[in-house]
């Protein structure tokens, strides 16, 4: 087992986090979101090349939102391999493989960018740019077995807000040279991130470490995948996080298409909604930890679908500013979002584990053995949240031009995962006492709830 490992993790003890796991595990998040934030920003490399594609390129706006389609189709599908691989190979192996394999897509833009090429080559080199959404399930795997339990809503809401800054970052890199060198020069770009993405990989073989006790448990992801919550909660983070990264790859596109943006006036747009709704997720997580995860969803579901009525609204009137509030507020509520929904998993399976009978450290391993298990999956059914709401924007161009339609279906979405969230985490809350030697009745602490 070539490389850094450590045999021996007990997060959960607090005299060994705090004499020792803590600083670990700051050091690996650290350079996990930088990992992380380069794949984000390769996964959405197709967000910004369309606003290069003028009509020499030949493609029309259908064309486009299927290019963007592809790219998170591949990149929400991966997400599960990219799972188990960490337990296989190690985080920081695997870190390292994963960032180094973002040089094939971006070399492949780099090679195709240019009037002339044939549609398929560039729906084929969108697919290949799938492989940085993979990075995400691998990151946060990884992650959330370095963090007690107490601790991680913030630690994967930063872990995840990190990467997700990647979308708006690849977004100004695109306004500045737009800006600069005009819409004729997108190998700009790619140019740009190929050292990145060496960076990356340097950094992780520098400094992150494989953890021994981490396995692949395939009873687990079994488990995981016959558990309904598990379906529960990847029904309601298509509502977040296919919100996110489904805006984000979109928004631009909607901007030319729906208002008739150029290109430069697209691209000083689109960066500002990602951006937000990046930096706020660990704030989603936060709140989760004091308030309980399904609490700050439910009402989070609920504002989004205000948000939503407000650009219906803007989208008849044809009124750009108030179209970019609404929006903006759909990314910020969206990444708020992100980050209580995932707060929810590991709390839902160790109250499982509680209800069951288990206490202490058994508990606690069994609510990280499901969660884990789970978290591949939710994140790969959220990702293919963004694939559809591409597609919707696709249909509702191609059949009224303009984008109300597919915010109309975005609207009933929200307005489902409200009443799935309350029905199912809300109406008839639980508390599950932890059986203990001093109190068989002691209530569950505040963070492990849902």
């Amino acid at each position: 087992m070539a490389g850094r490992w450590i045999d021996e993790w007990d997060p959960e003890d607090e005299t060994f986090w705090r004499t020792k796991g803590e600083r670990i595990a700051r050091r690996n998040l650290a350079f996990s979101v930088l990992s992380e934030h380069i794949g984000f920003s390769i996964w959405s490399l197709w967000s910004v090349m369309v606003l290069f594609m003028g009509p020499e390129y030949g493609i029309d706006p259908a064309g486009k939102f299927f290019l963007i389609g592809t790219a998170t189709l591949v990149g929400a599908v991966i997400r599960v391999p990219y799972t188990f691989a960490v337990a296989r190979f190690g985080g920081r192996n695997w870190t390292i493989f994963s960032a180094l394999l973002l040089l094939l897509p971006t070399g492949a833009a780099f090679a195709v960018m240019e009037p002339g090429t044939s549609y398929g080559t560039f729906l084929l080199v969108a697919a290949l740019t799938g492989v940085g959404g993979g990075n995400f399930a691998s990151s946060m795997t990884n992650i959330n077995a370095f963090f007690p339990l107490r601790r991680k809503g913030w630690a994967l809401g930063l872990n995840a807000g990190g990467g997700n800054i990647g979308v708006p970052v690849i977004q100004l890199v695109a306004l500045l040279i737009i800006g600069t060198a005009g819409a004729a020069h997108p190998r700009i770009v790619l140019g740009v991130y190929l050292p990145l993405i060496v960076v990356a990989a340097l950094c992780s073989a520098l400094w992150m470490d494989n953890l021994t006790p981490v396995k692949n448990d395939t009873g687990a992801f079994k488990a995981a995948s016959g558990d309904g919550h598990t379906w529960i909660m990847a029904f309601l983070y298509i509502g977040t996080f296919g919100s996110f990264i489904g805006y984000s790859f979109a928004f631009g596109l909607v901007l030319q298409t729906q208002f008739g943006r150029t290109p430069l006036q697209a691209a000083s747009l689109t960066f500002i909604g990602p951006l937000l709704g990046s930096l706020i997720r660990p704030v989603g997580g936060l709140l989760a930890d004091r308030f309980g995860g399904a609490r700050i969803t439910l009402w989070n579901f609920v504002a989004m679908a205000g948000a939503t009525g407000v650009v219906i609204a803007a989208s008849l009137a044809e009124s750009l500013p108030v179209f970019l509030v609404g929006f903006t507020a759909l990314f910020v509520l969206s990444g708020l979002g992100n980050g209580s929904t995932f707060k929810m998993i590991p709390g839902i399976f160790q109250n499982k584990a509680l209800a069951r009978g288990m206490t202490g450290e058994a508990a606690a391993a069994y609510g990280r053995r499901l969660s884990g298990g789970s978290m591949g999956l939710i994140g790969a059914v959220g990702g293919i949240g963004g694939l559809a709401i591409n597609l919707a924007f696709r249909q509702s161009f191609q059949t009224a031009g303009t984008g109300t339609a597919a915010f109309v279906a975005f609207l009933a979405y929200y307005a489902v995962c409200c009443l799935v969230t309350w029905a199912v985490y809300l109406r008839r809350p639980v508390v599950v006492p932890v059986r203990t030697a001093r109190d068989e009745t002691a209530p569950l602490p505040e963070y492990a709830r849902v």
